[in-house]
């Protein structure tokens, strides 16, 4: 099996289940490997992606402000900041959780450089108190262009949140993901943690204080990552910045804003367009209280047991980013397993959907890893042949496999038979994008920490 060593079948109550064991340390690597393949910007002397080079160093601000660096949000050469805000915030959950995975995988250095690259963007787009920078690059220019990023050459406008038009959602969840990143450098680095923090509470405010939803004025967002509603960012944002500071003033503010917008519902998922889920077991958390405890319980008893599964088992939510939304709520379950709520339920669960994802359905998923992986995501820069051969729309088209290997990327999965095919221009089944990574890496880590802690729940 590769990367995986089937140990045993067992039969309960009649149903075949697979005990695995699968090298998470090496997953750990190999995601991180994608995040870096996805980046923007000058490269470090320390680039580990062979095929990647320098790009997109004209990216500007409507003032002149350098906004380079962050991440490509998919295959495509857009840096979206909402998207890759809820993906830092997923990423720093998951290594202060289980940061001990990452050092015993060798990868705590590359974990926290995936991390920085994204919080040092952050803060070159928050070019004011008030003023948030959104995204670069035009979907529609850009999906004109399949080549490398180290070739493009088209207009990259600058798109940004301000006082005349807000957007809580956006600033809220930038607010969350500095917070985040801020408790991760606390001893590593106070300088830029302090740094972190001060622009998290500067964003806070700003999303408080100015109400709107991002989309209205960032306009082409709305295409592809619409936001519906902005209480969830803005109580998610206060519950990280009691995590980051001890304040209780925030803690109070969180739980205002869990009560005005009634996020005491229990969800039916968690991504980043709907925090609900993650805010009720960071609440239970932080806090203890039966009230944040019961929903954190009510929303991963109805995961686990009733939420709709394929025939091989994925929890399936959206035929969208199948395999982000199990993953998601993998880790979720898992943090809330942490706090004491079900834990051998829940990290059994966690397991279940994880190792679906590395080889369980008869395949893997992650691009690099175990058996039968998929050989065309759809992804641009990774189609193209190895430079300085040219690369355009025949490199999409081509029916073979993609000359550059994206190491860890997670593709968007099956749909809600198992069916799926690994075709390039079959975005539903083979997109990988940033926050497709995020809960799956961080779930991947709290699975290894179970390992290293003797913790192991499928185990016969």
């Amino acid at each position: 099996m590769g990367d995986s060593l089937m140990l045993a079948m067992v039969t309960t109550l009649g149903v075949v289940v697979a005990a695995s064991d699968y090298n998470y340390s090496h997953v750990l690597e190999l995601s991180l490997l994608f995040y870096e393949a996805q980046r923007s910007g000058k490269l470090p002397t320390d680039n580990r992606v062979s095929w990647r080079g320098d790009s997109a160093l004209d990216d500007r601000g409507q003032n002149g402000e350098d906004l380079t660096g962050g991440y490509y949000d998919a295959g495509d050469f857009v840096k979206f900041g909402f998207t890759m805000a809820s993906t830092t915030t997923l990423l720093a959950w998951g290594y202060l959780s289980y940061r001990d995975a990452y050092e015993s995988a060798g990868q705590a250095k590359y974990g926290l450089s995936t991390i920085k690259w994204a919080a040092d963007y952050f803060i070159k787009c928050h070019v004011s108190p008030n003023e948030l920078y959104g995204q670069v690059g035009d979907f529609n220019l850009d999906h004109t262009f399949w080549g490398r990023p180290e070739d493009l050459s088209m207009s990259r406008p600058a798109y940004k949140i301000d006082t005349q038009h807000p957007g809580s959602d956006l600033a809220g969840e930038t607010a969350a993901a500095l917070a985040a990143v801020a408790l991760v450098f606390r001893d590593v680095n106070p300088g830029y943690s302090s740094k972190c923090l001060e622009h998290a509470k500067q964003l806070y405010r700003f999303a408080s204080q100015y109400r709107g939803l991002y989309h209205e004025a960032i306009k082409g967002a709305a295409q592809y990552y619409e936001s519906t509603d902005y209480g969830d960012e803005l109580t998610w944002a206060a519950a990280w910045l009691y995590k980051a500071t001890d304040d209780p003033l925030f803690l109070d503010e969180a739980e205002h804003h869990y009560m005005k917008f009634r996020l005491k519902e229990r969800p039916n998922e968690f991504f980043y367009n709907k925090k609900v889920a993650g805010v009720q077991i960071l609440l239970a958390q932080l806090t203890r209280q039966p009230e944040y405890m019961e929903a954190a319980q009510a929303f991963c008893d109805f995961t686990v047991d009733y939420q709709k599964r394929t025939p091989k088992g994925l929890v399936y939510i959206d035929k969208f980013g199948t395999l982000c939304h199990a993953a998601n709520v993998a880790f979720v379950c898992l943090q809330a397993a942490d706090a004491g709520i079900s834990p051998t339920k829940y990290r059994e669960f966690a397991r279940r959907q994880i190792d679906y994802m590395l080889g369980d359905s008869g395949r893997s998923y992650v691009v690099g890893f175990g058996y039968n992986y998929p050989k065309e995501p759809h992804h641009a820069a990774s189609s193209c042949p190895t430079r300085p051969a040219p690369c355009g729309w025949d490199a999409f088209k081509w029916p073979r496999e993609n000359p550059q290997l994206l190491k860890g990327a997670l593709v968007s999965g099956p749909d809600e038979n198992d069916y799926y095919k690994d075709k390039r221009e079959e975005y539903v089944y083979n997109e990988v994008t940033l926050d497709y990574n995020a809960g799956f890496q961080s779930a991947v880590a709290g699975l290894r920490r179970l390992q290293l802690e003797g913790i192991d729940n499928n185990r016969t």
